[in-house]
């Protein structure tokens, strides 16, 4: 393979790849005479060269540059001559590491000839290799850098070096093989996050946008690397600013009654949850379009789209009024579950002030669809929480509290809780049925506090209901939010119920003292035990006690008032105790 003779290496480079890519049983024989590893050396020897050869140009360059403009012929001459030189020599060196890297891919084939190879440092000799300009050695590189980026070790070595640097520059490019298989494997490299957020830096993002106008092998890779990156909150605005978000929605619309690609609307409801996205989406007839096609086809994921861009404050949300009767026409037994969530989530996003909810819960009749959902078992756990949530949101109503504390819906919630059923006992049965679950049981409580704002509710939880007991359970929750949901609902409760109020106070004082409470129950003293402070006591020393210059004179007189004036206790006019000092006793409300 090494000849002097040009004819015989080529013909040997020809016949080894012959064996090595149409011959797999030749590979055993390959190996056994370490022809592999023969290959790897020469690949690390062409490279160090390649770096000689790259430095001694440069000092040439260098050199000529500085003596332009005295206009030294015979220096531009020799520079001219060394960059030929160069150029030919670097055309039979990719010559042959394309024929070592081509006989190097089929042996990798065997994972553990692959191992060997890794254990070579074969995946930074690829991606020094990325710098050339050879096409048809770059489709080689990137093809043996794709199959070994599937292995987790192969994929940490790529991200150690400028791996995502070096691809940046071939997308796009004119060459459509080396195009599709460098996004392949951009697509594979982009499943870790630091990988993605060196995409984002080196520029891809623009890049990648422009490919969805492409061809569709193109546009389906490019698509699913930008799904990836809009996985990540950080990186969802910056869409906003590209070409990304109309060249979507046209694909959206081209789509008739078709299936839409799920990557296409897995893509697209990622993006919808950024506001500034949400309101791109929206312009002109965006969302009259999204709807129209949601109600017609009732496609899950197309309304998950609609919910998403359904939850931002501002002009997006309003555009909603005019599609609350439509969605809320869609809450059925008979629709589709996974339908009916979406439809739900996106009714219960709309805290609209001016949005008359009692009429809409007449008109639909939803209130006896919510009481039979409520109900333990008796829908996935998915179509309950909805349920709750959307009562949260109309339980901001007067008129629509009155209405779900008159229809039985508190003991449901409640029984929720518990494992009955009734609408508020049916939540609090949902409680007790969801206490493991975090989202459940703060969606539950954010209910119980919407409705302690309003009278008709607010009696019917307080003294039907055992609502407020297991606020007062669940006021220690780990969960912080729950907590604070808690927090601010038993203080209404107290304002309101006194009884309640002291049963709060009173858990909170036993909560904050615990500790302190725990150890004077614990220290109960037997017969006989030795004194804490000695056989004596020191309460017979006189010299410890406090007095208005620190400790009291040793006959104990002290005038009355020094004890009714709070502020005599200190001759510097303050409390006769120091802020510092931790005192080991109970505090009180």
């Amino acid at each position: 393979m090494h000849d002097k003779n040009a004819e015989i290496r080529k013909v040997c480079d020809n016949t080894l790849d012959i064996i090595a890519e149409g011959f797999s049983q030749f590979h055993g024989l390959v190996t056994h005479y370490k022809i592999g590893a023969l290959c790897m050396n020469v690949m690390e020897h062409e490279l160090k060269r390649y770096d000689l050869w790259q430095d001694e140009l440069q000092k040439k360059t260098r050199t000529y540059i500085l003596h332009f403009r005295l206009w030294v012929w015979a220096l531009r001459k020799e520079h001219e001559k060394a960059f030929k030189k160069y150029q030919g020599l670097l055309v039979k060196q990719e010559q042959l590491l394309r024929v070592a890297l081509y006989l190097l891919l089929n042996l990798a084939e065997d994972t553990r000839t692959e191992l060997k190879m890794r254990n070579k440092n074969i995946v930074h000799m690829l991606v020094k290799t990325l710098d050339r300009e050879n096409e048809e050695l770059l489709v080689l590189v990137v093809s043996f850098l794709k199959k070994l980026s599937i292995f987790l070790e192969n994929k940490n070595d790529m991200a150690e070096v400028d791996t995502v640097e070096r691809l940046s520059r071939l997308v796009p490019c004119e060459h459509e093989d080396l195009l599709n298989i460098t996004l392949r494997l951009l697509l594979n490299l982009s499943f870790d996050t630091g990988l993605r957020i060196k995409m984002v830096q080196v520029g891809l993002l623009p890049k990648l946008t422009s490919l969805l106008v492409c061809d569709e092998n193109h546009k389906q890779m490019a698509m699913c690397i930008l799904y990836h990156i809009s996985v990540d909150d950080r990186f969802k605005s910056m869409f906003a600013y590209t070409d990304c978000i109309p060249q979507l929605m046209k694909m959206l619309f081209e789509h008739g009654e078709e299936r839409i690609d799920a990557e296409l609307i897995s893509f697209c409801i990622n993006l919808a949850a950024n506001k500034k996205n949400a309101q791109l989406i929206c312009e002109g007839n965006g969302l009259k379009m999204l709807m129209k096609r949601a109600l017609k086809l009732k496609d899950p994921l197309l309304m998950k789209m609609i919910r998403n861009i359904s939850q931002h404050d501002g002009p997006p949300k309003h555009l909603f009024i005019d599609y609350v009767g439509d969605l809320a026409a869609q809450i059925t037994p008979d629709e589709n579950e996974e339908y009916v969530i979406e439809c739900l989530g996106t009714l219960a996003n709309l805290t609209i002030a001016d949005l008359d909810w009692e009429l809409v819960l007449k008109e639909y009749n939803l209130v006896p669809y919510f009481k039979d959902r409520l109900k333990p078992g008796s829908a996935e756990d998915d179509l309950i929480l909805e349920v709750v949530i959307m009562i949260g949101t109309v339980s901001m109503d007067d008129s629509c509290a009155a209405m779900l504390a008159k229809s039985g819906i508190i003991p449901a919630i409640i029984e929720l809780l518990n494992g009955k059923t009734d609408i508020i006992p049916a939540i609090i049965e949902l409680l007790n049925a969801q206490q493991e679950d975090d989202e459940f049981v703060c969606q539950i409580v954010y209910v119980f506090y919407q409705m302690v704002f309003h009278q008709a509710t607010r009696e019917v939880i307080i003294k039907e209901t055992q609502a407020p007991a297991y606020l007062i359970d669940l006021m220690h929750d780990k969960n912080a939010e729950i907590r604070k949901v808690c927090d601010n609902t038993l203080d209404i409760i107290a304002e309101y119920d006194e009884e309640w109020g002291r049963k709060t106070q009173r858990e909170k004082f036993r909560w904050h003292n615990s500790q302190w409470l725990e150890m004077v129950e614990s220290r109960q003293m037997e017969e006989g035990e030795p004194f804490m402070y000695g056989e004596d006591g020191e309460m017979d020393r006189p010299d410890l006690f406090y007095s208005t210059d620190g400790i009291t004179p040793a006959s104990g007189a002290v005038s009355p008032d020094f004890f009714s004036d709070p502020y005599a206790q200190n001759g510097d006019g303050q409390h006769g105790y120091d802020s510092e000092t931790n005192f080991n006793t109970p505090k009180h409300y």
